[in-house]
């Protein structure tokens, strides 16, 4: 589903340069967990972004599900991203003049057609136990109910793909067991789960790990 080579990004400041990724490979299967670990400032998140079509990387290839994002307009770039790539933050990002329900609608803003979404919308609301939640804001939400809507709004254009940076560094130990769960789930029915984790509890889910260190893998 994911296929990352070679990726290469520096970021110029000042009379230096930083390598935040040099030559990272990484691949995710369907039906695969796969998580990156590594120290801050290693890389992690330029890997992620670099992934999921939100950074393009100065040398090295992305497919997603075949597709080059890269290759494509900016516009066919944000279509595909909605398609097929789903994200989860730690800070959650959600619109705080938004419903609950209305947040899981937002990706459907970027995607052909919107006729069935607000059922599928309604169906992840009540898989995520939200339902009572649907009408309030981000702000009258637990910790934990928030990146509950944060992850049924990263699903809801089906994507084939995951990405999660840290999305359990912000939640108590129930709360990160039930996100863990939903993404073990979801690997499990056949999606690709990336995750840039420093969570002994999150990396345990993944089957495999990537380590980075400087930008490069360890």
């Amino acid at each position: 589903m994911l296929q990352a080579t070679n990726l290469t990004k520096v970021y110029h400041r000042g009379n230096g340069e930083v390598r935040a990724l040099d030559g990272v490979s990484v691949s995710v299967a369907r039906g695969e967990f796969v998580a990156v670990r590594g120290p801050s400032g290693c890389g992690k998140t330029t890997l992620l972004l670099a992934c999921g079509a939100l950074l393009r990387p100065d040398a090295g290839s992305v497919l997603v599900d075949g597709q080059d994002p890269y290759a494509a307009s900016p516009d066919e770039r944000a279509a595909m991203r909605a398609r097929k790539i789903g994200f989860v933050f730690q800070q959650f990002h959600l619109v705080p003049y938004l419903t609950v329900l209305e947040n899981v609608l937002s990706p459907s803003l970027a995607a052909a057609g919107t006729g069935e979404l607000r059922t599928r919308a309604m169906e992840l609301i009540e898989q995520f136990g939200l339902t009572r939640r649907a009408a309030h804001l981000p702000e009258e939400l637990s910790t934990g109910e928030r990146q509950r809507t944060a992850l049924a709004r990263a699903l809801l254009n089906r994507p084939g793909l995951l990405l999660g940076d840290e999305p359990t560094g912000n939640l108590d130990g129930d709360s990160a067991a039930a996100v863990l769960g939903f993404l073990r789930d979801f690997a499990a029915g056949g999606g690709a789960v990336l995750l840039v984790t420093h969570d002994d509890r999150a990396a345990a889910c993944a089957a495999r790990t990537v380590r980075l260190e400087a930008g490069k893998e360890k």
